[in-house]
């Protein structure tokens, strides 16, 4: 059996970490991932689906220092569905399916991170220097059609 999820999205909001009792950290959050309408609308038209997702540890630990509402990240997990007793309304159970989140991936360029709201960003990339050599040393490959095999 296979439950595995890849997504590219934005985020909806800033993200706020929390602690659970035994010191665990947890970060839900909300990403939106764009698509394209269906063929019956505006094809061009593009919208939005709003993906319910949760974070633990070192995961919501780095997305609450680096990111923030709109930071494009990428995100690897599975889905997982729980339910709970609706406080609200004695016997009734409420579901939840959400993206457990496995791994993270920083999507927005370095000068974007600029701009991000009151918070110091001079630990997003530790080295500049090294990682702008990393970005310089990357070999270019000359690739023609004839390469491809197909």
């Amino acid at each position: 059996m296979i439950n595995n999820v890849v997504l590219v999205g934005r985020l909806t909001r800033d993200p706020m970490v929390r602690k659970t009792a035994s010191g665990r950290s947890v970060l839900s959050f909300t990403l939106a991932v764009d698509r394209r309408r269906g063929s019956n609308q505006d094809p061009n038209q593009p919208t939005a689906d709003f993906i319910s997702c949760v974070a633990w540890n070192q995961v919501a630990d780095l997305m609450a220092q680096y990111t923030h509402k709109g930071s494009q990240i990428g995100i690897q997990g599975r889905i997982q569905t729980r339910n709970y007793d609706d406080p609200n309304s004695p016997g009734k159970k409420v579901y939840v399916t959400e993206v457990v989140c496995d791994s993270l991936t920083f999507l927005d360029s370095k000068n974007s991170s600029d701009n991000r709201p009151s918070q110091d960003n001079s630990g997003y990339y530790p080295d500049d220097s090294a990682y702008d050599d990393m970005v310089d040393s990357t070999p270019t490959l000359n690739i023609s059609s004839d390469d491809l095999p197909f």
